[in-house]
Parts: C-alpha cells; structure tokens; sequence
C-alpha cells in the first residue's frame, strides 16, 4: 500500500466538501481513514479533516491526490508541482492540470505561488525565474513553456463564508419558478449596491430575448444610470435593438402593439445592413443615425461590450466579433474589476462567461426555461443563482430596487 496524508480545512461540512473527497478517493480506486477532526463550534468558524489516503499503487495514489487537490486536499508532506514543457504552439502535455474557478496556489520550490488569471479549463504555466504562475488557454499557450502536470503541489481555495454569501445564495440550492422572487429581488438589489460601492463591475450577459420582452428600455436606463458597467452579448441582441430603435419593432412585431407590419420580417436585416453602411455602431450613433437603444447607451455611457458571433447570425454587425478565440480573449479583458454577472436570457453566453469568471464573483442566471438556469451549475459554476423568470419582469424588479426610472 502507498500511503499520505492530506488536510482539509475551512467549511468542509457545510458545504459538503469532505463527503465529496470521500467519494472521489473511492472513485479513483483508494481508501480512506478519519486520522483527525475538528468541527466549528459556529457558522463562521472553520473545520479542520485529517485523512490517511491509501492506494494499491503509487500510480493510483497519484491519481487520487490529483482528484481530491481539486476540492481543496492538500498532502502535508506536498512535493513541487511537476512542470512539463509544452510540445507545440497550442498543444499542452499529457495529463496537465486544468483549473478549476476557485484560487490556485502551486509549489515550485519551497515556495507556494498563487497561479494569476484561474479560470475553468485552463492550464497552469510556471516561470521558474520569475518564480511567478498564471493560467492560460490551451490556444495561446507557447511551446516551451512549462505547464504543470498533475495535481502534485497544487492546492486550491474554497472562498470563506461570509454573511453577504449567505443572504445572496439564500434558497440558491435548487431551481423553482414557485420561488418568492420578491426575497430574491431584494437580495439581488444588495448585491448590486454592494458591488457598485465596492467600486467593483456590474457585467450584464443579454441575449435577445430582452428586446422580444420589452425590455430594451430598461436595461438602457440601467446603463445610463451607472448600474451596468459591462456588456457581453451576441449579433441577435444588438440587432434586435437596433431594430427597435430604427423600426420599434423586434424580429418585426411592432413592441407596442404586437401586430406584424408588412415586411416586417426584413425590419432586422435592414437595421443591420444601416450599421453596416456606417462601418460601425459607433460611426451611426455619431452620423446621428442610431439615436437610441442599448446600443446607443453603451456608446454614449462608455461602456465597453463584446459582441461574439454565432454560425447562425445575420449580417453580421460589423462589431460582432465572428473569431471565436478572439471573441474569448476581449470577454477576458474586460473581466477584471467584474463583481457581479447578471445573465439573462442566453444559455450559451451564460455558459462561456460563466466559464470565464472566478469563484468569487456573484452570478446570476435568469431564464424562463429551468433547464437553462441548472446548466450553468452543472458546467461548474457552482456560485450561480437561477432564477426562473422572464425577462422584463426580472429587469422590471431590478431596475426598480435600484431606483432607476425609465424617463432619465
């Protein structure tokens, strides 16, 4: 038998941490034995797991510690990280670490450094002379760099808990259109006001469904109002509100009366085809073309977006990003300072941000379909709250616990 020792510590019970160690050392073929516990006395006090690892092998003991490094298992008698040199542009070594959203730390040397950039699904570089460690996607690493390989002498962080998390996650442990939403509203609203004087972002993720909804003139407030200090979305989102601000119609049903007009249906291809004659949204809002919209807000109010493209989209606007890397590396430039993610309306840009985002940033998942909202939990972002709900009535709420009037 292979045997180490490794510790756990921090709100392993609550949050079911040690269970879930448990299952894994299992799963990877090893055995386990309690050697040490001690339990908080309180919510906010720590526990601390001392657990004996036990494999057949050394190989599978490796394994084991491998899989349990990801929820926070540390060996007390950890070796350095194992650092393998990356083969080709774009191609990692076999069996490399790949990230989880919590904070990372490595060991090279004697020295734990913590890794820069943690994002889901990325692998770790080393500079062994800088003695520094940050994250990087597969398609922008360089051959020759080091990369980490294997769990040995990586450790990550759960989050502590904290008053402000629990009333944010309250009732975030399944997904129900019979919620109190009033509750989650208010808790919501908190969040906001807490991020914005932090003086942390507020990134908004729209998908086209807020223009179907109505709810264009909301989410523009919002921004004129200071609420929203990012936007990621696709073609469809920005069209459809272009759309509207150019025809008041959105895939052309008129919004305030619901009746298809004649050729309607063309209403979103000449909108685009208006921005693409300007070569720009921001070259129609200064041709005084484009007057109004979210769009028009994001322009005027400074606030940067990213438009990612799809196979599916029309046009595109020429501001639609259609690189798929490209569209990943501008939505990771702009998530630094982020605090909140509200995401409404878009399972698959809810996904890829949420893919983006630390552990430590509060997210919020709005659909009216619950399969949408639970997705983005499944996928790993485990501090997602969903929210059955469409979405003119959420932003409605919103606006309205953050004081904002649609008139401004």
């Amino acid at each position: 038998m292979s045997e180490q020792q490794v510790k756990l510590q921090g709100h392993v019970i609550d949050r079911q941490i040690l269970s879930r160690v448990l299952d894994a050392v299992e799963l990877a073929g090893g055995s386990w034995e309690i050697a040490e516990l001690s339990i908080g006395r309180t919510r906010r006090d720590e526990s601390t797991v001392l657990l004996n690892i036990g494999a057949p092998d050394q190989a599978t003991l490796t394994a084991v510690l491998s899989e349990i490094s990801l929820l926070g298992a540390v060996a007390l008698q950890a070796k350095p990280a194992v650092l393998h040199e990356a083969p080709a542009d774009g191609v990692l070594p076999d069996r490399f670490y790949a990230t989880t959203n919590l904070p990372t730390q490595v060991l090279v040397g004697e020295k734990w450094l913590a890794v820069e950039g943690t994002e889901m699904d990325l692998a770790i570089v080393v500079e062994p002379q800088a003695m520094s460690a940050h994250a990087v996607p597969m398609a922008d690493v360089r051959k020759g760099q080091r990369i980490v390989v294997g769990g040995q002498g990586v450790r990550v962080h759960y989050p502590d808990r904290n008053r402000q998390e629990q009333d944010f996650r309250f009732m975030a442990s399944a997904v129900s259109a019979e919620k109190p939403k009033r509750v989650l509203m208010r808790k919501i609203v908190a969040a906001a006001r807490n991020v914005k004087a932090a003086g942390r972002k507020l990134l908004l993720v729209g998908g086209p469904a807020i223009i179907h909804t109505g709810a264009g003139p909301v989410v523009e407030a919002l921004i004129r109002n200071g609420w929203i200090d990012v936007l990621f979305a696709g073609n469809a989102l920005a069209a459809h509100d272009i759309e509207s601000a150019l025809f008041g119609t959105s895939l052309g049903v008129p919004l305030d009366d619901g009746c298809t007009g004649p050729q309607g249906h063309a209403h979103h291809l000449w909108a685009i085809n208006r921005i693409r004659g300007a070569g720009s949204i921001a070259a129609a809002v200064a041709d005084g073309s484009l007057a109004g919209g979210i769009m028009h807000a994001c322009i005027t109010c400074d606030v940067p977006f990213v438009l990612a493209g799809s196979i599916r989209d029309d046009g595109p606007l020429p501001d639609v990003i259609t690189d798929v890397l490209a569209a990943q590396r501008a939505m990771r430039g702009l998530i630094p300072g982020v605090g909140m993610a509200i995401m409404i309306g878009t399972t698959l840009h809810s996904i890829a941000t949420g893919n983006l985002l630390p552990a430590a940033v509060a997210t919020v998942c709005v659909d009216v379909n619950p399969a949408v909202v639970t997705k983005l939990q499944d996928r790993g972002s485990r501090q997602s709250l969903g929210i059955v709900m469409d979405a003119a009535s959420f932003l409605e709420q919103l606006a309205d616990g953050l004081g904002t009037k649609l008139e401004c």
